[in-house]
């Protein structure tokens, strides 16, 4: 079974990671997630707690721009 994407359809990009706010990934994973292995999926999952940590205080909404 293929390890679902994160996407909530929120989609908005935070300038100073380069993270989504909403699904903690990259511009590069969101567009390579569907030719991703589920290796590579669970790797960036994993990654998100991480990510998720680095993000404890609201994103200011200047910070951050649509896709």
């Amino acid at each position: 079974m293929a390890v679902p994407s994160p996407c909530v359809d929120i989609c908005r990009m935070d300038r100073k990671t380069g993270w989504c706010v909403a699904c903690l990934r990259t511009a590069a994973e969101i567009r390579g997630w569907a030719k991703m292995t589920d290796h590579r999926r669970r790797q960036i999952l994993a990654e998100r707690k991480r990510r998720n940590g680095k993000l404890s205080t609201p994103v200011p909404p200047e910070a951050i721009v649509d896709v």
